[in-house]
């Protein structure tokens, strides 16, 4: 198996069927983690998971894409049951070590009106597209997310973006609106009107026609900014995007990034 094919595997092991003894089976012994609600290392997942198997109605996680980059392995995908009524959608990034995660970031929002059926409706369903040149869309996406999001020079909009409305669902203020773009809207920290604004980009994964993009900013507070895009003929075609609060406290001292 892949590294992708292994990402998999553990999301069905520890996901669905709930298996704490997964944990020891594929993770690293020092692996790391950065999901502030669970303690690191393979203790702390073990843990989790345990507590997760007792709760009445079980979890189950629905991948959508997969995106290989080198060591690095990001899963789309929405959980059910997850300590949530609501389905969250997700992002998981594991980095590999020879083979096996050895560490764990991510980011989860409710799923909102939207199915997870009507979400991979649009660019995450399907394989990647085999065709699409991996480093034009990575340095696109790259210098997108310096000279517009990071430098919020939003006349520079039509030069990485597809289509007027994609163009108008970018402009300032206008990225909570539900386009085909910018949909599912992110998670306001702020409340609505407001956008984040972009520190630093800390990790790009990319395959084919999808670029995903972990960013820390601020939205009134300290935030995690995961965008997710495809692009096509050269431009940004589709956008998906998740922005968690950066806690206080947290499980462990790995931080988010």
């Amino acid at each position: 198996m892949d590294n992708k094919d292994v990402a998999l595997k553990v999301a069905e092991e520890l996901f669905h069927d709930l298996d704490p003894t997964a944990v020891d089976r594929w993770m690293v012994p020092d692996y790391r983690q950065h999901n502030p609600t669970i303690a690191d290392g393979r203790d702390g997942l073990r843990a989790a998971i345990t507590t997760l198997a007792a709760l009445a109605g079980g979890t189950r996680f629905e991948p959508l894409r997969v995106i290989g980059d080198g060591d690095q392995v990001a899963v789309v995908g929405v959980y059910h049951h997850l300590n949530s009524p609501e389905p969250l959608f997700a992002f998981d990034l594991y980095r590999f070590d020879q083979g096996r995660p050895a560490e764990h970031w991510d980011a989860l929002a409710p799923l909102g009106t939207r199915s997870a059926s009507a979400l991979s409706g649009g660019g995450l369903a399907g394989p990647a597209d085999g065709t699409a040149d991996t480093e034009a869309n990575r340095a696109l996406v790259v210098e997108f997310a310096q000279r517009v999001l990071s430098e919020a020079d939003y006349s520079l909009l039509s030069h990485y973006v597809s289509g007027e409305t994609a163009r108008s669902s970018l402009a300032p203020g206008t990225r909570a609106v539900s386009t085909p773009v910018w949909w599912p809207p992110h998670q306001q920290a702020a409340g609505p009107g407001h956008d984040p604004v972009y520190k630093v980009v800390h990790k790009v994964v990319a395959e084919g026609d999808l670029v995903l993009a972990q960013s820390e900013g601020e939205l009134g507070v300290p935030v995690a900014i995961w965008d997710l895009f495809r692009v096509a003929d050269g431009a940004i075609v589709e956008h998906w995007d998740i922005i968690n609060p950066v806690p206080t406290d947290a499980a462990h001292t790995n931080g988010l990034f």
